[in-house]
């Protein structure tokens, strides 16, 4: 290999390497999802009582869709739950619907995030009518992190 042809590889091949070690630092996550994506934990209140959730989130920008779990902390019953979302400025409202088994309508959600805080009506669906009527406060106690680590704040008993 002659010396001219060996000075200009290594010239281009600088470039190339500085750039693989540019684009692993940069987020796969969007800051839409970096803000509320994450688990938030609370209570609903309705005609039952005083009943616990946690709810794990996740914000799909492009299709403006949302979807993920919501479980109730007392039975353990999870629920899977998709819709849609509106965002403006730093709050998010979600309409979904919630599933058990993957394809029997239990219930819809629906609310506001704002502040790391989920703030809304939960109501059960039997034969197609909502029945009962929660309302729901939970706040965000987790969030994935641009690293795709796992930060916790605090944890409801």
């Amino acid at each position: 290999m002659s010396p001219l042809l060996r000075r200009a590889s290594l010239a281009l091949l600088l470039p190339a390497l500085t750039g693989c070690a540019i684009g692993a630092y940069i987020s796969p996550l969007s800051p839409l999802e970096r803000q509320f994506n994450g688990t938030y934990e609370g209570i609903g209140v309705g005609p039952t009582g005083r009943v616990p959730y946690r709810l794990v989130l996740a914000v799909q920008p492009r299709g403006q869709g949302v979807s993920g779990v919501l479980t109730n902390l007392e039975n353990r019953k999870a629920y899977a739950l998709s819709g849609s979302f509106e965002q403006k400025g730093d709050t998010l409202t979600l309409d979904t619907s919630l599933f058990e088994q993957g394809n029997q309508h239990r219930g819809n959600l629906r609310g506001e995030v704002r502040e790391g805080e989920f703030s809304g009506q939960l109501r059960t669906v039997l034969f197609g009518k909502e029945l009962l009527s929660y309302r729901v406060t939970l706040g965000r106690v987790s969030s994935e992190g641009a690293a795709g680590r796992e930060t916790s704040s605090q944890r409801l008993p």
